[in-house]
């Protein structure tokens, strides 16, 4: 498991508006994509660059394809970046504000502290 590599797909993803939407039609499609041609990318690096072994475990690749963000939470995703790329891509499905906010916490919410280490 890569707390690491479960990061960076949420940062990455949740910083590209086309990619957000592409990863909430097709999440599937977006982790395999993802995974095989960004994964290994060093961020803020010319295209050069790039690493060769990182790849997400069944676990994180299953969280990540069925959105399931208290997977993502339990697995020690950071829940800022967790929470800001899910409200991009669900708060407009919800009529209430904060409608997402509360189904995200109602759903986290039998997380008890300590909550999972988020150090990478």
């Amino acid at each position: 498991m890569s707390k690491y590599l479960l990061n960076k797909f949420l940062y990455t993803v949740d910083r590209d508006p086309e990619l957000v939407e592409r990863y909430r039609e097709e999440p599937e499609a977006t982790v395999a994509w993802w995974e095989a041609e960004q994964a290994n990318r060093i961020i803020n690096c010319h295209g050069g660059e790039s690493s060769t072994w990182l790849t997400f475990d069944e676990v994180e690749r299953a969280a990540l394809a069925g959105h399931d963000y208290p997977k993502l939470f339990e697995l020690g995703a950071h829940p800022f970046l967790t929470l800001t790329l899910f409200i991009a891509m669900f708060e407009r499905d919800y009529d209430e504000p904060l409608g997402f906010q509360l189904e995200y916490a109602r759903r986290v919410s039998h997380v008890t502290l300590p909550y999972p280490d988020i150090a990478t």
